[in-house]
């Protein structure tokens, strides 16, 4: 059987993008999945996205991790999906979309910066050395030094598979502060189980995070992930978060033909 594709990443967080509006992709075929996003083997990426037909939306966004299994919502993922959208002209510079935690609003602009908007956070739990909240995704939050030499793979698999998160597990964030309303961050992915280069919800949930205790004042975060920079916008009341935006570059790399038999 042969696939076309399309490869995407936005800020190093790389997916393989496929049009099933047809419905021919096998969604329920986990190995498939695994198999395409594997480096040496495959095609190569940090996840898998299916765009869908939605009756009430512009597409459905379908998200699987590398390791072949449907996932949480993916926040550079989804941008890029809009990307991918308008690449197919199915939007303009506009749109809403349905994905596994609900609905979301994007804008993309000519130079391919697009902004999304994430959930609502109604909860964000503070355990002394670390921070838990859920932006789609569940994301632990911990503030560290020397970020740019720490393991993050080693002591983010050990908070991922450790009794803190039980089976499901959550996703890691390492954050060290470079400015008044600047981090860096460095994050573990359950699925992908590694560090990745970036993570939209990760950087979603940090900068909550860093506003819920009181590393900054400001609405607007700039985040550094290792693959560039991407900012986080919210409007903030009595702990409750509105108006959440994921804004960074979504882009092409290229589009293939892949045989699977």
């Amino acid at each position: 059987m042969n696939y076309i594709f399309y490869k995407y990443q936005g800020t190093g967080n790389d997916f393989v993008m496929i049009d099933n509006r047809d419905l021919h992709f096998p969604k329920n075929d986990t190995k498939l999945v695994e198999k395409l996003c594997d480096r040496r083997f495959g095609i190569g990426a940090d996840g898998l996205i299916l765009l869908e037909n939605d009756p009430s939306t512009d597409f459905r966004m379908v998200y699987y991790n590398s390791d072949g299994n449907e996932s949480s919502m993916c926040g550079n993922g989804g941008r890029c999906l809009v990307a991918f959208a308008k690449q197919l002209g199915i939007i303009d510079n506009e749109t809403t979309f349905i994905a596994t935690d609900g609905l979301h609003y994007a804008t993309i602009n000519e130079e391919g910066i697009v902004s999304l908007q994430m959930k609502d956070v109604d909860e964000v739990q503070e355990h002394g050395n670390h921070v838990f909240l859920n932006t789609g995704s569940p994301h632990h939050v911990q503030m560290v030094e020397d970020l740019h030499i720490f393991d993050v793979q080693n002591e983010g698999a050990k908070i991922r598979y450790g009794a803190l998160y039980g089976k499901a597990g959550s996703n890691v964030n390492f954050v060290s502060q470079t400015g008044e309303n600047t981090f860096r961050l460095r994050t573990y992915e359950r699925g992908v189980e590694g560090e990745t280069l970036s993570c939209g919800t990760g950087a979603t949930a940090v900068a909550i995070a860093m506003k819920s205790t009181g590393k900054t004042d400001s609405s607007l975060i700039e985040l550094q992930v290792e693959g560039g920079i991407l900012e986080v916008s919210f409007v903030e009341k009595n702990g409750f978060f509105t108006h959440v935006f994921l804004k960074g570059p979504a882009n092409f790399v290229f589009k293939g033909v892949v045989s699977v038999g």
